[in-house]
C-alpha cells in the first residue's frame, strides 16, 4: 500500500502543474513555430518552382512564336530548328521534341518523350497559347510545356498548322533548393524550442510561486497557524487569488476567536457554577441523610417525598462533581498519579463497592500489573458498568486482558445493542440516544469523562456492538514497558 501510494505521488510529482505549464507553452511554441515553417517553406517552394516555371514557358513561347517552317513539314530541316531551340534554353537545358500527324522528331536520341502525358497533347493542340505540367518520373521531377505552331495568314490572323513541339525540363536543381528550404526550416524550429524553453520556465516559476505560497498558508492554517498569510504581488487573477485567500483566512481567524472565547466563557461559567453549587450541596446531603434516616417515623406521603429529595439532591450532586470533573480537562489542569497496582484486584473492588458483585460477570486474569492512576481508572470501569447496567441487560460481563503491549478492558451487556446512528456520538456530552426521554438517571457525562480519562492514559476506548447482541464498550491502554502479566501458579 505505501509503494502504491508512493508511486501515485511521484506520478503526480512528475506531471504536476509546472510540467503541465512548461509542456503546454512548448506546444503553443511547436505548433507556431511547426506552421510558420510550413507556410514559408511553402511559399518559398512555390516561389522558387514558379520562377524557373515562368523562365521556361516564357522563353519557349517566344521561340515558337519567332518559328519560321512552312508547310509540309521538312524533318531534316524540323531538326535542326529543335536543336536552335534546345540551344536556347534556359533556365535549364531542355529536350524539344515536335509531332506533327504521324511524324516525331526531337533534339535528343529519342524521338518520343514518355515523360509527356496525353493530358497535356490534347490541351496543347485546342489551345492556341499552349499548356505546362509538372510531372515527377523515376523520382525525377520535369517540367514538360506544349506549344502549337501557327501559321499567319494575314495581318492579324493564323491558322493551327497542327505541328505542335513540347519542351522538357529537368528542375533537379529546384528540388535541390526546396530540399535545402524544408532542412533549413526543420534546423531553425529546434533551436526555437530550445530558446523557448527559457520563458515557458520562467512563466511557470511566476504562475507556481503565488501557487506554492498559498500551499504553504495552507497548510500552516492546517496546523493551527491561523494568521498565516500571503503576500499580494500584482494585479492579476493570482494576485485577486491571494488576496481573496488573506480575507477568508482573516474571517476564519476572527471566527474561530470568537468561538474559542465564546467556548472559554461556556466553560468557566459551568466551572463556576459547580464550585458555587458545590458548598450548598454539601449541606443539603447532610440534611438529606438525616431526613432519609427519619423517613421510616413519618407519614407515608411525606417519607416518600423525603426520600424523593434525598434522591434528586443525589443525583444533583452527581451532576456538579461530573461537572467539575470536565471542566478541569477542559482547562487542561487533568493530572495523573500513577502507581503500580494490580488491575484485576482494582476491577473487583470497584464492583464491590458498588455493590455489583451479584449482577456482574467477570473475567479477570490474575497478576495484572500495570502503572495508572487507580481512582481515575475506576472511575472509567465504574462509568462503562453503570451505563451497561442502565442501559443495556444483565448479566454485564467485565473482561481484562493483556494483548501486544496493551492493557485491554472490555465491558459487555446483554441488551439490543446501540443503534448505527448512536455509535458517532456515543461519547458526546449530553447526548441522548433517545430524544424523546427527557433526562436519564446519569449525569450524561459520564461517557465523555470515560474517553478523558482513557485519553489521558495515552489510550483509546471505543464502542460497539458484540456478534451476538449488546452493546461493548473497550478501552486500550498501554503498559509503558513495565511489567505486565504474572501469571498466578494453581
Amino acid at each position: 500500500m505505501t509503494s502504491a501510494r508512493a508511486g501515485r505521488v511521484r506520478r503526480i510529482a512528475a506531471f504536476g502543474l509546472r510540467t503541465r505549464l512548461v509542456l503546454a507553452f512548448l506546444l503553443v511554441a511547436v505548433v507556431s513555430a511547426g506552421t510558420t515553417a510550413a507556410l514559408t517553406y511553402r511559399e518559398a517552394r512555390n516561389a522558387v518552382l514558379a520562377s524557373s516555371q515562368d523562365t521556361a514557358v516564357v522563353s519557349f513561347r517566344e521561340q515558337v512564336e519567332t518559328l519560321g517552317t512552312g508547310l509540309p513539314v521538312d524533318p531534316v530541316m524540323l531538326r535542326e530548328i529543335l536543336f536552335v531551340m534546345a540551344g536556347k534554353a534556359k533556365p535549364h537545358p531542355w529536350v524539344v521534341f515536335a509531332e506533327y500527324g504521324s511524324l516525331r522528331v526531337s533534339s535528343g536520341e529519342n524521338p518520343t518523350s514518355t515523360v509527356i502525358t496525353p493530358e497535356l497533347r490534347r490541351t496543347a493542340l485546342t489551345s492556341s497559347h499552349g499548356s505546362f505540367q509538372r510531372v515527377v518520373s523515376g523520382g525525377t521531377p520535369y517540367l514538360t510545356i506544349g506549344m502549337p505552331v501557327s501559321v499567319r495568314t494575314g495581318a492579324d490572323s493564323s491558322l493551327s498548322s497542327g505541328l505542335v513541339l513540347f519542351a522538357v525540363m529537368r528542375m533537379t536543381d529546384e528540388q535541390e533548393n526546396v530540399g535545402a528550404l524544408l532542412t533549413a526550416a526543420r534546423d531553425g524550429a529546434l533551436p526555437g524550442l530550445a530558446v523557448a524553453l527559457v520563458p515557458a520556465l520562467l512563466a511557470a516559476r511566476s504562475v507556481l510561486r503565488p501557487v506554492r505560497e498559498l500551499r504553504g498558508a495552507a497548510r500552516s492554517m492546517g496546523s493551527g497557524r491561523l494568521d498565516a498569510r500571503i503576500e499580494v504581488r500584482g494585479h492579476d487573477e493570482l494576485a485577486d487569488l491571494a488576496r481573496t485567500f488573506n480575507e477568508s483566512a482573516g474571517e476564519l481567524e476572527r471566527s474561530v476567536d470568537e468561538l474559542q472565547q465564546a467556548e472559554a466563557r461556556a466553560r468557566r461559567f459551568a466551572s463556576d457554577v459547580s464550585h458555587e453549587l458545590r458548598t450548598p450541596l454539601a449541606g443539603m446531603l447532610a440534611v438529606t441523610e438525616v431526613l432519609d434516616e427519619d423517613a421510616g417515623g413519618l407519614d407515608p406521603d411525606t417519607a416518600r417525598a423525603v426520600r424523593l429529595i434525598s434522591a434528586e439532591t443525589g443525583k444533583l450532586a452527581v451532576l456538579v462533581e461530573d461537572l467539575m470533573e470536565i471542566s478541569r480537562f477542559d482547562a487542561r489542569a487533568a493530572e495523573l498519579n500513577t502507581d503500580e497496582v494490580d488491575v484485576t484486584e482494582t476491577v473487583r473492588k470497584t464492583l464491590h463497592h458498588r455493590h455489583w458483585g451479584g449482577r456482574v460477570r467477570t473475567e479477570l486474569p490474575d497478576g495484572v500489573r500495570v502503572r495508572l492512576d487507580p481512582r481515575r481508572f475506576d472511575i472509567v470501569v465504574a462509568n462503562l458498568v453503570g451505563n451497561a447496567l442502565r442501559h443495556g441487560a444483565e448479566p454485564v460481563t467485565v473482561r481484562l486482558s493483556v494483548v501486544d503491549d496493551m492493557l485491554v478492558t472490555e465491558v459487555a451487556d446483554s441488551g439490543p445493542g446501540i443503534r448505527p446512528e448512536v455509535l458517532p456520538h456515543i461519547f458526546d456530552r449530553f447526548y441522548k440516544a433517545d430524544a424523546a426521554r427527557t433526562r436519564s438517571a446519569g449525569s450524561g457525562l459520564g461517557l465523555a469523562i470515560t474517553q478523558e480519562n482513557v485519553r489521558l492514559h495515552g489510550g483509546t476506548v471505543r464502542a460497539g456492538n458484540g456478534p451476538h447482541g449488546g452493546a461493548v464498550f473497550t478501552v486500550e491502554i498501554p503498559l509503558h514497558g513495565l511489567p505486565a502479566v504474572e501469571e498466578a501458579t494453581a
